[in-house]
């Protein structure tokens, strides 16, 4: 694959991940007596993930996070020249699909700007602290790595990747929306953020800082996890090789 069509592939999901996840929290939790709640919206940034896997996933890897990105490198799977492609393609996906949710989203009587920002403190959705969401988006991006990397392991079941990292996905909203909105993912918080301004805006950059930080945590674990050792440990009464 070239590069365009890569980075294409990875603003196209990215886009897709944004406008499916955070469109589901605009437009469809808050609905009275009808409304997805916290557990729909959990359920949507998954299958936003896991309907771009088996799309784009042998075009461009279906990143879609700079987290990601930056944690494959950390793990032994990606090559750093790469990383800027991807992560503009990214960035670039996220803004566009916050411009076109929010002309939607404008269109309701009484909207108010919101596009589902991450944040902490007053930002919270329920008042969790810096160092609270800080914790949190670290732990959780961290093992979002780990399931990535195991799953699109070559020893892992092929074909069952994009299920494990779209539930995995699920599983990390349905724990921290209260606490931070969930990022672990910088693009996705970029695109809403520079639409709201504000205090969204002037807490972006924890949202840089933590999914990073998780994600090459968690790609260089399992790079020393996961790495081929020259003997298995016996499974279900097979032994080792005499010396």
């Amino acid at each position: 694959m070239t590069n365009v069509q890569r980075g294409l592939a990875e603003m196209l999901g990215t886009f897709w991940l944004v406008f499916g996840g955070c469109g589901s929290a605009v437009l469809a939790a808050g609905i009275p007596d009808l409304g997805i709640a916290y557990a729909g919206v959990a359920l949507a940034f998954g299958l936003t993930v896991l309907t771009m896997a088996y799309s784009i996933g042998h075009i461009s890897g279906c990143h879609l996070n700079p987290a990601v990105t930056i944690g494959l490198w950390a793990g032994g799977r990606f090559a750093a020249r790469d990383i800027p492609l991807y992560v503009i393609a990214q960035v670039v996906g996220a803004v566009i699909a916050a411009v076109v949710l929010y002309s939607v989203a404008s269109g309701a009587a009484g909207f108010t700007g919101g596009l589902a920002s991450n944040g902490f403190g007053a930002h919270s959705p329920h008042g969790y602290s810096l160092v609270a969401g800080a914790t949190i988006e670290v732990v959780l991006t961290f093992f979002f790595l780990l399931i990535i990397m195991g799953s699109t392991d070559s020893r892992a079941p092929a074909g069952f990747a994009p299920i494990a990292i779209g539930l995995g996905l699920t599983l990390i909203h349905l724990i921290s929306i209260p606490v931070t909105n969930t990022s672990v993912n910088p693009a996705r918080s970029t695109g809403p953020a520079l639409l709201e301004g504000g205090i969204a805006f002037q807490q972006l950059w924890l949202f840089w800082v933590a999914p990073i930080v998780g994600g090459v945590l968690g790609g260089a674990v399992y790079k020393l996890l996961g790495a081929e050792a020259a003997k298995r440990p016996p499974i279900e009464g097979a032994a080792l090789p005499a010396e």
